[in-house]
């Protein structure tokens, strides 16, 4: 079993969240919140308060009006809250105006929020650099509103010189950075698009398993392959780099089931952009395995996400096939009302392995799009020829034909096609 590598934190914040949006969202102002609650967990904040505010419209300098400023900052000293955290991504100008209307306490957005889970969570080298970048060009822009009034506090000659040097010497040195970090991460790409190359030359079907955060999707790999084969817990971003192991199907052969970082409501487009390769994983597989959370009040919204976000991939082509999770939590009725809501659904529990087998057998099903079950008989004289089989397909089995030897395979169509010609079976 693997260990976790211990995370070592400061002492929890407190924390108050603010939520707000349109006056005709109230009900999706409250399911954003309640989320923003559990990354703020997940990030080792102690929520001890939150507010919402429907606006007409957005006010331009803090977000929210005024009077909702005042009551956040007497809910700050009431609750003794040193972090107030936004539901919305704050523009540089907003971030300035909160903090000098909030003295003493920390603003925070839900992209910061949320690239500091992922910087708590990346693991391997290209998921650091993929933060890293993520997080530099959330700050630059708002690198000119912090130091914009330090040089230009009293304007004139003589005035602006030490403070745009400053600032001009941290943009151009995030900028440097920047550029670095991209050179590198794109032979990180390199490197991962060869990887596909030579795992696409292997005869072993890609199964992408895609979902919202915290569904179980890590439970239910490693539930797939029988091994801890990565970190799971009952966080949001729990994992964040993809996994890739193989997994048994039902009529024999082998799958690689990739475990992809989990989608999310408005997720920053920083992140959308330096997670791009990551996601490639889903467009190159040929079953996605879309896995929602049974048990959450909020799974069709979820699903609405994970919708969009695989629209926004080249995955249209790709065979789905989709899966109910924790459904051990629900009760006959609530069981019933998802089969009727949903037909033909794959009702299924990572945590007990019910429905594992299930779904399972769906995907291998749908892998007959791309890979097809054949039996081919390899004469004595071809017999040479039998290695090409093991390089070209999964071979599922063989058994004496006569004088030759019938091979049962999984292959794709460009494959089989040459392994007739190879035969002389054409």
């Amino acid at each position: 079993m693997r260990a976790r590598p211990a995370e070592t934190r400061a002492p929890r914040e407190r924390a108050l969240l603010v939520g707000a949006g349109p006056k005709t969202q109230t009900a999706l102002i409250r399911s954003s919140l309640d989320e923003l609650r559990r990354l703020s967990d997940t990030a080792g904040a102690v929520v001890v308060g939150e507010t919402t505010q429907a606006l007409a419209r957005f006010h331009p300098a803090t977000l929210v009006g005024s009077g909702k400023v005042a009551e956040i900052a007497g809910m700050c000293a009431g609750l003794r809250a040193g972090t107030v955290i936004f539901d919305l991504e704050l523009s540089p100008g907003q971030q300035k105006n909160l903090e000098k209307a909030l003295p003493k306490r920390k603003i925070v957005d839900r992209t910061r929020l949320i690239l500091d889970i992922f910087a708590s969570r990346a693991r391997t080298s290209e998921g650091t650099l993929q933060v890293e970048l993520a997080q530099l060009s959330y700050m630059l822009p708002r690198l000119t509103g912090a130091w914009r009034e330090f040089s230009q506090q009293a304007g004139g000659i003589g005035t602006r010189g030490p403070g745009e040097r400053k600032l001009e010497y941290e943009r151009r040195h995030i900028q440097l950075r920047i550029a670095h970090l991209q050179k590198d991460l794109e032979r990180v790409r390199a490197a991962r698009r060869l990887r596909r190359e030579r795992r696409a030359g292997v005869p072993v079907p890609q199964v992408a398993l895609v979902g919202y955060t915290n569904v179980g999707k890590s439970t239910l790999l490693n539930r797939l392959v029988g091994e801890q084969a990565t970190y799971a817990d009952d966080k949001l971003f729990a994992t964040l780099d993809p996994t890739a192991r193989r997994a048994r199907l039902p009529e024999g052969g082998w799958a690689v089931v990739t475990d992809t970082v989990g989608f999310i409501q408005r997720l920053p487009t920083t992140l959308v952009a330096a997670f791009r390769s990551t996601l490639e994983e889903v467009e190159a597989a040929d079953v996605l395995l879309i896995v929602s959370d049974a048990s959450s009040p909020e799974m069709e919204s979820q699903r609405a996400s994970v919708a969009a976000t695989l629209a926004e991939l080249d995955t249209k082509d790709i065979p789905r096939v989709e899966a109910f999770n924790k459904a051990d939590r629900l009760s006959p009725q609530e069981r019933a009302d998802l089969l009727l809501r949903h037909p033909g659904a794959i009702l299924l529990s990572a945590g007990t392995g019910e429905g594992v087998e299930t779904a399972l057998t769906r995907v291998e099903g749908a892998l007959s799009a791309r890979w097809l079950k054949r039996e081919l008989d390899v004469p004595p004289e071809k017999a040479a020829a039998a290695a090409r089989l093991y390089e070209s397909a999964q071979v599922l089995g063989r058994e004496a034909a006569g004088t030759a030897t019938r091979y049962r395979l999984r292959v794709t169509a460009e494959n089989w096609r040459r392994l007739q010609a190879l035969v002389g079976e054409c």
